[in-house]
């Protein structure tokens, strides 16, 4: 009696004893079956999903951001000007600057420098301030400078010499041999110093080969084809030629100030618009001194020969042209120098083309532009408006690339 009524006080279910359990031997031999039960007996704890607690995250570190967009510059750059100038190459200005910031491209370029981890790095004091090949050895590229012109001397006083003695096949092997030295010298001169041209374009070579040429016998062929010819041979004006060759030494000496005096400005400089407004004027300057350096020794050869003719105002147009066209290349801008080539080369071969297509039946009109220019400034006119109009561009595109600080970068 006991027994049943504890076991209706515990909710009407006769409770088992451990012989009534038919499973209980089942739960000892098998322990996994026991934990497995266990483990579903085990009361349930109410899963409360975690409150995501909103972190604050500051603004972005926009240096930080820009120094891995630029890694392969830092890497590679040995002082805060050669990020300062790959930064502008990229696009980078002074009002860009101010994002990251800073007040101008330069501030940003040595914050770069200064953060960036690079191992291995010279440090700015251990390394001369910004070296230029030109700078080193100047007696050297002066002298290789100085080769042309003195081959293209040479042969041209032995042409005089022995006019009436040889023949004309001995003069004309005569005239090979030299202009061989001459391109020989030209070899050497650009290939070090501050003529040097890092990159190149094809075909330059070939434009500056015509220009000259055009201006040995440009003058006469132009003067025969408006006449009616050509007729018979073409007379060469080789006045010109050496006096153009000689002002490779000039012109050696103009580039390797331009590039010294606007590595030194961009030294001290601490703004790129400051950095332009100083190398502008020294650009105009070189300019203008090569071009009076030019003029005198165009001026002494055509005393040379009889000194009728003055300063040739082609010749002078050409050597400027020239001038600019390898000052752009050596900056690293070979392109725009090789386009200007072109053009120049392009209205020279057209002019007697036009002359020549105006006796065609009713396209007399093509012609006179040809025969205006002429009547007005003589043969030698159709060379000073082809390369004075080309070197103008030139000079137009150079007093904005390079007084970019991209342009004086270290090689």
């Amino acid at each position: 009696m006991r027994d049943e009524t504890s076991a209706h006080d515990h909710g009407g279910a006769p409770m088992r004893g451990p012989a009534d359990a038919p499973d209980a031997g089942r739960e000892a031999a098998d322990p996994s079956a026991a934990a497995v039960g266990s483990a579903v007996r085990a009361p349930e704890i109410a899963y409360r999903p975690a409150r995501r607690t909103a972190t604050r995250r500051g603004p972005a570190d926009p240096v930080k951001v820009l120094m891995h967009r630029h890694r392969d510059l830092c890497e590679r750059a040995v002082d805060p000007l050669e990020i300062a100038a790959g930064l502008e190459a990229h696009g980078l200005t002074d009002r860009t600057a101010a994002r990251y910031r800073h007040r101008d491209v330069f501030s940003l370029a040595e914050e770069l420098y200064a953060r960036y981890p690079g191992t291995g790095r010279p440090a700015p004091a251990s390394r001369p301030p910004h070296p230029h090949p030109a700078g080193e050895g100047r007696a050297g590229w002066t002298l290789s400078a100085l080769v042309p012109g003195a081959a293209c001397l040479a042969t041209a006083g032995a042409l005089r010499a022995t006019a009436g003695v040889l023949g004309g096949e001995a003069r004309l092997a005569m005239t090979a041999a030299g202009a061989l030295l001459v391109l020989l010298g030209l070899r050497l001169c650009l290939r070090d110093g501050p003529l040097r041209a890092r990159d190149g374009v094809g075909g330059v070579t070939l434009y500056v080969c015509w220009l000259l040429g055009y201006a040995v016998y440009g003058d006469d062929l132009i003067a025969q084809v408006i006449s009616g010819g050509p007729d018979g041979a073409w007379a060469a004006s080789p006045a010109p030629l050496p006096g153009l060759v000689l002002a490779l030494v000039p012109a050696a000496w103009c580039a390797h100030l331009f590039a010294e005096h606007a590595r030194r400005r961009l030294a001290g400089s601490h703004a790129l618009a400051e950095f332009g407004a100083g190398v502008r004027p020294l650009l105009f300057a070189v300019v203008a001194l090569h071009l009076c350096a030019l003029a005198a020794l165009l001026f002494l050869t055509d005393l040379g020969y009889g000194g009728e003719h003055g300063v040739p105002t082609g010749a002078a147009a050409l050597g400027l042209l020239l001038f600019l066209a390898r000052l752009l290349a050596v900056h690293g801008f070979p392109e725009p120098a090789a386009t200007g080539l072109a053009a120049a080369c392009a209205v020279e071969v057209g002019a007697p083309f036009l002359v020549l297509s105006g006796r065609l039946p009713g396209l007399g009109l093509l012609a006179a532009p040809v025969d205006a220019l002429v009547a007005a400034a003589g043969p030698g006119g159709v060379s000073a408006l082809a390369c004075g109009v080309a070197a103008l561009a030139l000079l137009l595109h150079a007093s904005v690339t390079l007084t970019r600080a991209s342009a004086h970068a270290p090689a």
